[in-house]
């Protein structure tokens, strides 16, 4: 299983450096509602939605992800930020109190118009912030989920070697304070490291602060980690799909990018406002 998830997950971060850097950025935007609209599919999935249901669901979060790349291409850039700030705020609110307080009572959701509206508040965020930072820099967009890898990577290794009390066992049995602690780590080093060989980040005295928003967003990775694994426990299934091997299911790959990516872009804005 571990040399299936390695060879799988060099080929992905090949190709996704490929169209990263390369591909030019309508079709970059394509790619992303491609990837949307795998994550809604198996978000029906987890929200036992099916027949008609599933496919409004899947019909509407693809006429919403074209609709904001319209609105892209036709308003000005003022609207375009005060919507995509929106788009962005839904994504805050779900992430910074929805969620954690879903997790913390245990809520079990049955009705599937509410998992429907959470699931266009997790992926159309997401969605579109992948869009926003590679349109600020490609480079941005790396550095944030190459952060997130790093955090996912050093909390599973780390967890398997030193793991003995257990995160949330109720939600994912197999998280681990030790996990998080690697995964701080682990952070801890790679925004160290990009800060060295940055000549954007060349005085000392912001590394502290990069330090310390770092760990920020690995507390947003694990909510997002852990709010998936509820929605997977809800639904009885390990995975949320078969698409990847070693992986599962294209969201058990993005599953912390969606709590962090939209955060970030929020940021983004923010301080393009300002």
């Amino acid at each position: 299983m571990l040399k299936s998830r390695v060879i799988t997950a060099i080929v992905l971060l090949v190709l996704l450096m490929a169209a990263l850097f390369l591909l030019p950025s309508f079709v970059w935007s394509l790619l992303v509602v491609v990837m949307v609209m795998q994550g809604a599919t198996e978000w029906s999935r987890l929200s036992v939605l099916s027949g008609l249901k599933a496919n409004l669901f899947w019909a509407m979060t693809l006429l919403i992800m074209f609709g904001l790349m319209w609105l892209d291409a036709s308003v000005s850039s003022p609207q375009q930020i005060y919507t995509h700030l929106a788009v962005y705020l839904v994504s805050a609110v779900l992430w910074l109190l929805v969620v954690p307080a879903w997790l913390m009572i245990g809520w079990k959701v049955s009705n599937h118009y509410l998992m429907a509206l959470v699931g266009w508040a997790v992926l159309i965020p997401t969605g579109l912030a992948m869009i926003d930072l590679r349109e600020a820099s490609p480079w941005a967009l790396l550095f944030v989920m190459g952060l997130v890898w790093v955090a996912d990577s050093a909390a599973y290794f780390s967890g398997r070697k030193f793991g003995k009390n257990k995160l949330a066992p109720s939600i994912s049995p197999g998280k681990t304070w030790e996990g998080v602690a690697g995964a701080i780590f682990g952070v801890t080093i790679y925004v160290a490291l990009v800060w060295f060989f940055s000549p954007a980040m060349s005085r000392l005295q912001v590394l502290p602060a990069l330090v310390l928003t770092a760990w920020w967003w690995v507390a947003l990775a694990v909510i997002g980690d852990l709010f998936e694994s509820a929605i997977k426990r809800q639904a009885g299934v390990k995975d949320s799909g078969a698409l990847l091997p070693g992986h599962g299911g294209l969201l058990d790959r993005i599953d912390a990018l969606t709590s962090t990516l939209p955060l970030a872009a929020l940021v983004m804005l923010f301080q393009r406002i300002g």
